[in-house]
């Protein structure tokens, strides 16, 4: 046997051997009843999808900093809009959104963050008539990643207005974890992640890139770069699609409680 036989033996045993360890700790760990503490959660109020996708974009672009704090502030606009967010921004002007959220802080964001992402979300809304509608007319299935799609989408979103840390652009090299998030929820459908946004394939998602999981992806040897930038996401979201190519980040969930959770373990680090 040749060496480089040898060693492509060894690297599908250990390639085996993670992806049995990992699909244990999916079986045990993706579960609703995992999801607290995470902005998730919310999502599972609504019913109507047009409602869940907004009240999804909401969660993802507060889900910065300690997560009680968090889950503060993401259900604090989220009971002020009510049963349907869609309904809810249908139907307030500015002056409406000003007298509702004035005062809001969640860390570097204001009130006037806020607004100007709700603003955005309205925009949205009456052109396209939903997040979703917006996000597939800049869709193309030739793109074999996100990325092209996600940078229409800001753009459109924001309307060329810089809606700063609540909705960082791809084209500037970030990671974009929340928005990756996002989507996570939107597109893929399972116990955990509602889904809804059918027609875009989960093979194109990213791994909603953190400290958290940069520091797995490193360990794992997904990838060695110091940097939580997107280009070390797409290193790890490669790896990630080596071993699972049509659903690379099914196992962000999972792999994120153990940075939250105490009752979660995992072998998955062992050298065995």
């Amino acid at each position: 046997m040749s060496v480089s036989t040898f060693s492509q033996m060894t690297t599908v045993t250990q390639s085996n051997i993670l992806e049995t360890r990992l699909e244990a700790l999916y079986k045990t760990v993706n579960h609703r009843k995992m999801v607290h503490p995470d902005p998730l959660e919310f999502l599972y109020r609504y019913e109507s999808l047009k409602d869940r996708e907004i009240a999804g974009l909401i969660a993802a672009c507060l889900a910065y900093g300690r997560v009680a704090q968090i889950l503060k502030s993401v259900a604090g606009v989220l009971n002020v809009m009510g049963e349907s967010p869609h309904h809810f921004l249908l139907s307030i002007d500015r002056a409406g959104l000003e007298r509702c959220f004035q005062g809001f802080c969640h860390r570097f964001a204001c009130d006037s963050d806020l607004i100007g992402l709700l603003e955005s979300i309205q925009w949205v809304l009456r052109e396209y008539g939903s997040l979703y509608a917006c996000f597939l007319n800049g869709y193309q299935e030739s793109d074999d990643l996100l990325i092209p799609t996600q940078i229409r989408f800001c753009d459109t979103l924001s309307q060329g207005h810089d809606l700063g840390h609540l909705l960082p652009l791809p084209q500037r090299g970030s990671a974009c974890k929340r928005l990756n998030l996002f989507l996570r929820w939107m597109v893929r459908s399972d116990a955990v992640d509602p889904g809804g946004w059918s027609k875009i394939p989960s093979s194109k998602l990213i791994i909603p890139l953190d400290t958290h999981m940069h520091r797995i992806g490193n360990r794992l040897g997904f990838s060695t770069r110091k940097q939580a930038d997107q280009r070390t996401a797409l290193e790890i979201t490669d790896a990630f699609r080596e071993l699972i190519p049509d659903d690379p980040v099914k196992y962000d969930f999972v792999l994120t409680r153990m940075g939250i959770r105490k009752d979660v373990t995992t072998d998955l680090f062992d050298s065995n």
